[in-house]
Protein backbone atom coordinates (compact mmCIF):
# COMPACT_ATOMS: atom_id res chain seq x y z
CA UNK A 1 0.00 0.00 0.00
CA UNK A 2 1.73 3.40 -0.77
CA UNK A 3 1.03 6.55 1.18
CA UNK A 4 2.07 9.83 0.62
CA UNK A 5 1.53 12.14 4.32
CA UNK A 6 2.14 15.70 3.27
CA UNK A 7 4.15 18.51 5.39
CA UNK A 8 0.96 20.01 6.65
CA UNK A 9 0.00 16.45 8.28
CA UNK A 10 3.39 16.26 10.41
CA UNK A 11 3.32 19.84 11.37
CA UNK A 12 0.15 19.15 13.20
CA UNK A 13 1.63 17.52 15.76
CA UNK A 14 3.84 20.11 16.71
CA UNK A 15 0.44 22.78 17.00
CA UNK A 16 -3.33 22.54 18.10
CA UNK A 17 -4.88 19.61 16.59
CA UNK A 18 -6.98 16.50 17.61
CA UNK A 19 -4.87 13.68 16.20
CA UNK A 20 -3.02 12.28 19.28
CA UNK A 21 0.47 10.89 18.57
CA UNK A 22 -0.43 7.60 19.01
CA UNK A 23 -1.60 7.64 15.56
CA UNK A 24 2.46 8.59 14.40
CA UNK A 25 3.21 5.06 16.66
CA UNK A 26 0.63 3.19 14.62
CA UNK A 27 2.07 4.26 11.36
CA UNK A 28 5.63 3.26 12.27
CA UNK A 29 3.85 -0.26 13.23
CA UNK A 30 2.47 -0.44 9.39
CA UNK A 31 5.90 0.69 8.18
CA UNK A 32 7.86 -1.92 10.36
CA UNK A 33 5.95 -4.59 9.25
CA UNK A 34 5.50 -4.00 5.24
CA UNK A 35 1.94 -2.88 5.40
CA UNK A 36 2.65 0.32 3.96
CA UNK A 37 5.55 2.06 1.32
CA UNK A 38 5.80 5.54 2.73
CA UNK A 39 6.95 8.03 -0.17
CA UNK A 40 8.52 10.83 1.54
CA UNK A 41 9.46 13.06 -1.28
CA UNK A 42 12.88 15.03 -0.25
CA UNK A 43 10.65 18.27 -0.70
CA UNK A 44 8.03 17.10 2.35
CA UNK A 45 10.84 16.33 4.33
CA UNK A 46 13.08 19.64 3.70
CA UNK A 47 9.87 21.75 5.00
CA UNK A 48 9.33 20.11 7.58
CA UNK A 49 12.62 20.75 8.72
CA UNK A 50 12.03 24.32 7.74
CA UNK A 51 8.78 24.66 9.44
CA UNK A 52 8.98 22.97 12.31
CA UNK A 53 9.90 25.74 14.63
CA UNK A 54 7.28 27.93 12.59
CA UNK A 55 4.55 26.19 14.43
CA UNK A 56 6.06 25.55 17.51
CA UNK A 57 6.36 29.13 18.22
CA UNK A 58 3.01 29.89 16.68
CA UNK A 59 1.63 27.64 19.21
CA UNK A 60 3.61 28.33 22.04
CA UNK A 61 2.79 32.31 21.50
CA UNK A 62 -0.97 31.33 21.65
CA UNK A 63 -0.32 28.87 24.81
CA UNK A 64 1.42 31.83 26.73
CA UNK A 65 -1.70 34.19 25.78
CA UNK A 66 -4.17 31.66 27.32
CA UNK A 67 -5.00 33.06 30.56
CA UNK A 68 -7.49 31.92 32.94
CA UNK A 69 -9.66 34.71 34.60
CA UNK A 70 -8.95 35.08 37.87
CA UNK A 71 -11.68 37.67 38.84
CA UNK A 72 -14.85 36.23 40.36
CA UNK A 73 -18.11 38.30 41.76
CA UNK A 74 -17.80 39.23 45.15
CA UNK A 75 -20.68 37.02 46.03
CA UNK A 76 -19.13 34.30 44.91
CA UNK A 77 -16.34 34.21 47.68
CA UNK A 78 -18.49 33.09 50.15
CA UNK A 79 -18.92 30.05 48.79
CA UNK A 80 -16.25 27.56 49.80
CA UNK A 81 -15.96 26.67 45.93
CA UNK A 82 -14.29 30.06 45.67
CA UNK A 83 -11.07 28.70 47.55
CA UNK A 84 -10.33 25.58 45.45
CA UNK A 85 -10.70 27.47 42.10
CA UNK A 86 -8.53 30.09 42.75
CA UNK A 87 -6.30 27.05 44.68
CA UNK A 88 -6.40 25.51 40.92
CA UNK A 89 -5.53 28.82 39.08
CA UNK A 90 -2.77 29.35 41.17
CA UNK A 91 -1.52 25.95 40.56
CA UNK A 92 -2.09 26.21 36.59
CA UNK A 93 0.13 29.64 36.47
CA UNK A 94 2.96 27.73 38.12
CA UNK A 95 2.96 24.56 35.86
CA UNK A 96 2.54 26.77 32.85
CA UNK A 97 5.59 28.63 34.01
CA UNK A 98 7.39 25.58 34.28
CA UNK A 99 6.40 23.73 31.52
CA UNK A 100 7.58 26.44 29.36
CA UNK A 101 10.55 26.31 31.08
CA UNK A 102 11.49 23.04 30.78
CA UNK A 103 10.54 22.62 26.76
CA UNK A 104 12.77 25.13 25.85
CA UNK A 105 15.74 22.74 26.05
CA UNK A 106 13.84 19.68 24.51
CA UNK A 107 13.00 22.30 21.45
CA UNK A 108 16.46 22.95 20.95
CA UNK A 109 17.22 19.51 21.31
CA UNK A 110 14.89 18.29 18.65
CA UNK A 111 13.92 15.58 21.74
CA UNK A 112 10.39 16.31 21.55
CA UNK A 113 8.33 13.43 21.82
CA UNK A 114 6.85 14.40 18.12
CA UNK A 115 10.62 14.58 16.73
CA UNK A 116 11.61 11.54 18.11
CA UNK A 117 8.19 9.74 16.76
CA UNK A 118 8.32 11.60 13.33
CA UNK A 119 11.88 11.41 13.03
CA UNK A 120 11.67 7.70 13.45
CA UNK A 121 9.40 7.56 10.33
CA UNK A 122 11.30 9.04 8.12
CA UNK A 123 14.34 6.99 9.09
CA UNK A 124 12.55 4.14 8.44
CA UNK A 125 11.11 5.44 4.71
CA UNK A 126 12.82 6.63 1.50
CA UNK A 127 13.68 10.02 0.92
CA UNK A 128 13.06 10.16 -2.53
CA UNK A 129 15.47 12.82 -4.29
CA UNK A 130 14.43 15.16 -7.22
CA UNK A 131 16.33 15.39 -10.17
CA UNK A 132 16.57 17.92 -12.30
CA UNK A 133 14.17 17.04 -15.18
CA UNK A 134 11.81 16.57 -11.90
CA UNK A 135 12.41 20.33 -10.93
CA UNK A 136 11.82 21.25 -14.30
CA UNK A 137 8.58 19.40 -15.09
CA UNK A 138 7.49 20.82 -11.77
CA UNK A 139 7.81 24.40 -12.64
CA UNK A 140 6.29 24.03 -16.20
CA UNK A 141 3.31 22.56 -14.28
CA UNK A 142 3.19 25.31 -12.01
CA UNK A 143 4.17 28.23 -15.19
CA UNK A 144 1.15 26.92 -16.88
CA UNK A 145 -1.36 27.30 -13.42
CA UNK A 146 -1.66 23.72 -13.20
CA UNK A 147 -2.29 22.65 -9.54
CA UNK A 148 -1.00 21.59 -7.33
CA UNK A 149 0.99 25.02 -6.52
CA UNK A 150 0.81 28.23 -3.79
CA UNK A 151 1.97 31.48 -5.10
CA UNK A 152 5.41 32.12 -5.36
CA UNK A 153 6.22 28.23 -4.91
CA UNK A 154 6.09 25.35 -7.26
CA UNK A 155 6.80 22.99 -3.90
CA UNK A 156 3.37 21.19 -4.24
CA UNK A 157 4.00 20.75 -7.97
CA UNK A 158 7.04 19.07 -7.15
CA UNK A 159 5.98 16.95 -4.75
CA UNK A 160 2.79 15.90 -7.20
CA UNK A 161 5.46 15.41 -10.18
CA UNK A 162 8.26 13.04 -7.54
CA UNK A 163 4.86 11.12 -7.02
CA UNK A 164 3.65 10.68 -10.45
CA UNK A 165 7.09 9.63 -11.48
CA UNK A 166 7.95 7.51 -8.40
CA UNK A 167 4.46 5.15 -8.10
CA UNK A 168 4.01 2.37 -10.23
CA UNK A 169 0.59 2.09 -12.49
CA UNK A 170 -2.29 0.46 -11.45
CA UNK A 171 -1.43 0.65 -7.80
CA UNK A 172 -3.90 2.86 -5.41
CA UNK A 173 -2.18 5.94 -3.57
CA UNK A 174 -3.18 6.26 -0.29
CA UNK A 175 -2.85 10.62 -0.23
CA UNK A 176 -3.18 12.46 3.04
CA UNK A 177 -3.21 16.26 3.23
CA UNK A 178 -4.85 19.39 4.48
CA UNK A 179 -3.65 21.54 2.32
CA UNK A 180 -6.94 23.16 0.47
CA UNK A 181 -4.73 23.01 -2.97
CA UNK A 182 -5.54 19.39 -3.33
CA UNK A 183 -8.98 20.26 -1.81
CA UNK A 184 -12.39 20.19 -4.77
CA UNK A 185 -13.45 23.54 -5.30
CA UNK A 186 -17.16 21.91 -4.47
CA UNK A 187 -16.35 19.93 -1.79
CA UNK A 188 -13.13 20.29 0.23
CA UNK A 189 -13.81 16.99 1.65
CA UNK A 190 -12.62 15.48 -1.41
CA UNK A 191 -9.87 15.32 -3.92
CA UNK A 192 -9.53 17.66 -6.51
CA UNK A 193 -10.79 16.82 -9.43
CA UNK A 194 -8.01 17.86 -11.99
CA UNK A 195 -5.46 15.56 -10.37
CA UNK A 196 -7.54 12.94 -9.37
CA UNK A 197 -8.23 13.20 -13.25
CA UNK A 198 -4.46 13.24 -14.34
CA UNK A 199 -4.14 10.81 -12.06
CA UNK A 200 -6.45 7.77 -13.39
CA UNK A 201 -4.85 8.87 -16.80
CA UNK A 202 -1.51 8.86 -15.95
CA UNK A 203 -1.73 5.42 -13.51
CA UNK A 204 -4.80 3.85 -14.41
CA UNK A 205 -5.70 3.83 -10.76
CA UNK A 206 -7.20 5.85 -7.66
CA UNK A 207 -6.31 8.35 -5.07
CA UNK A 208 -7.59 7.43 -1.94
CA UNK A 209 -8.11 10.98 -0.17
CA UNK A 210 -7.89 11.98 3.95
CA UNK A 211 -7.09 14.98 5.49
CA UNK A 212 -5.93 13.89 8.14
CA UNK A 213 -3.57 10.38 9.83
CA UNK A 214 -6.51 9.63 12.88
CA UNK A 215 -8.98 10.26 9.40
CA UNK A 216 -6.61 7.46 7.86
CA UNK A 217 -6.80 4.70 10.59
CA UNK A 218 -10.97 5.53 11.74
CA UNK A 219 -11.57 4.10 7.79
CA UNK A 220 -8.78 1.30 7.25
CA UNK A 221 -8.13 0.35 11.01
CA UNK A 222 -11.67 1.80 13.27
CA UNK A 223 -11.06 -0.99 16.12
CA UNK A 224 -7.28 -0.20 16.60
CA UNK A 225 -6.82 2.73 19.42
CA UNK A 226 -2.97 1.59 20.03
CA UNK A 227 -0.11 1.05 18.75
CA UNK A 228 0.69 -2.28 20.14
CA UNK A 229 -2.87 -3.13 19.16
CA UNK A 230 -2.41 -2.36 15.80
CA UNK A 231 0.70 -4.87 15.38
CA UNK A 232 -1.50 -7.54 16.81
CA UNK A 233 -4.12 -7.07 14.15
CA UNK A 234 -1.36 -7.31 11.55
CA UNK A 235 -0.51 -10.70 12.77
CA UNK A 236 -4.14 -11.97 12.91
CA UNK A 237 -4.52 -10.85 9.45
CA UNK A 238 -1.65 -12.50 8.24
CA UNK A 239 -2.94 -15.63 10.32
CA UNK A 240 -6.10 -15.50 8.39
CA UNK A 241 -4.23 -15.23 5.31
CA UNK A 242 -1.39 -17.78 5.97
CA UNK A 243 -1.55 -20.42 3.36
CA UNK A 244 1.64 -22.26 4.20
CA UNK A 245 2.44 -24.45 7.42
CA UNK A 246 5.84 -22.03 7.59
CA UNK A 247 3.09 -18.97 7.68
CA UNK A 248 0.79 -20.48 10.01
CA UNK A 249 3.78 -20.83 12.61
CA UNK A 250 5.51 -18.09 12.63
CA UNK A 251 2.50 -15.97 12.76
CA UNK A 252 1.24 -17.45 15.62
CA UNK A 253 4.46 -17.67 17.22
CA UNK A 254 4.28 -13.95 16.54
CA UNK A 255 0.98 -13.39 18.09
CA UNK A 256 1.94 -15.70 21.78
CA UNK A 257 4.11 -12.88 22.46
CA UNK A 258 1.04 -10.31 23.00
CA UNK A 259 -0.82 -9.73 25.96
CA UNK A 260 -4.33 -8.24 26.15
CA UNK A 261 -5.68 -9.61 23.52
CA UNK A 262 -9.51 -8.69 22.93
CA UNK A 263 -12.57 -10.16 22.53
CA UNK A 264 -12.72 -9.66 18.82
CA UNK A 265 -9.02 -10.40 18.42
CA UNK A 266 -8.69 -13.46 20.18
CA UNK A 267 -11.90 -14.94 18.42
CA UNK A 268 -10.19 -14.16 14.91
CA UNK A 269 -7.32 -16.05 16.22
CA UNK A 270 -9.31 -18.81 17.76
CA UNK A 271 -11.82 -19.17 14.25
CA UNK A 272 -8.38 -20.23 12.10
CA UNK A 273 -7.13 -22.98 14.12
CA UNK A 274 -9.92 -25.12 12.32
CA UNK A 275 -11.20 -23.33 9.38
CA UNK A 276 -7.56 -22.49 8.42
CA UNK A 277 -6.28 -25.89 7.14
CA UNK A 278 -2.47 -24.78 7.80
CA UNK A 279 -2.98 -23.92 10.96
CA UNK A 280 -5.71 -27.34 11.63
CA UNK A 281 -2.56 -29.60 10.42
CA UNK A 282 -0.15 -28.31 12.67
CA UNK A 283 -2.10 -27.94 15.84
CA UNK A 284 -0.89 -31.30 17.15
CA UNK A 285 2.42 -30.43 16.73
CA UNK A 286 3.96 -29.85 20.58
CA UNK A 287 4.80 -26.39 20.13
CA UNK A 288 2.14 -25.28 18.32
CA UNK A 289 -0.61 -27.14 20.47
CA UNK A 290 0.77 -25.65 23.70
CA UNK A 291 0.47 -22.28 22.16
CA UNK A 292 -3.40 -22.47 21.03
CA UNK A 293 -4.11 -23.89 24.78
CA UNK A 294 -2.09 -21.65 26.68
CA UNK A 295 -4.47 -18.87 24.67
CA UNK A 296 -7.34 -21.13 25.31
CA UNK A 297 -7.03 -21.08 29.39
CA UNK A 298 -6.27 -17.38 29.34
CA UNK A 299 -8.64 -15.81 27.17
CA UNK A 300 -11.57 -18.91 27.16
CA UNK A 301 -13.99 -16.58 29.47
CA UNK A 302 -13.81 -14.12 26.47
CA UNK A 303 -14.26 -16.83 23.35
CA UNK A 304 -17.29 -16.85 21.12
CA UNK A 305 -19.29 -20.05 22.72
CA UNK A 306 -19.43 -21.17 19.20
CA UNK A 307 -16.05 -21.41 18.09
CA UNK A 308 -14.74 -22.66 21.87
CA UNK A 309 -17.03 -25.90 20.94
CA UNK A 310 -15.78 -26.30 17.80
CA UNK A 311 -11.66 -25.58 19.12
CA UNK A 312 -12.50 -28.35 21.44
CA UNK A 313 -14.15 -31.17 19.15
CA UNK A 314 -11.38 -30.11 16.63
CA UNK A 315 -8.14 -30.15 18.41
CA UNK A 316 -7.11 -31.76 21.77
CA UNK A 317 -4.58 -30.95 24.44
CA UNK A 318 -1.45 -33.03 23.34
CA UNK A 319 -0.89 -33.26 27.67
CA UNK A 320 -4.45 -34.66 28.45
CA UNK A 321 -3.66 -37.55 25.59
CA UNK A 322 -0.23 -37.87 27.63
CA UNK A 323 -2.28 -37.96 30.90
CA UNK A 324 -4.54 -40.52 29.42
CA UNK A 325 -1.81 -43.23 27.61
CA UNK A 326 0.21 -43.24 30.76
CA UNK A 327 -2.67 -43.66 32.63
CA UNK A 328 -4.94 -45.94 30.68
CA UNK A 329 -6.75 -47.40 33.94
Amino acid sequence: MNVFIDTNVYLKFYHYSNDELEELRKLIVLIEQGEINLLVPRQVYNEYVRNREVKIADALKTFREDKLNDSFPIFLKEYPEYDIMKKAIKEYQSSKKIILENIKTEIENYSLKADEIINEIFEKSSILEANSNLKATAKVRYDLGNPPGKKNSYGDALNWETLLTICPPENDLIFISDDKDYFSEVDNSKFNKYLEKEWKTSKDSNIVFYKSISEFFKKKYPNIKLASDLQKDVYIERLEKSNTFRDSRHNLYKLSQFKDFTSDQINRIFFQTFSNSQLYWISEDEDINEILFELYDQYKDILDENISIEFQSKIKRLKDIEEQDENPF
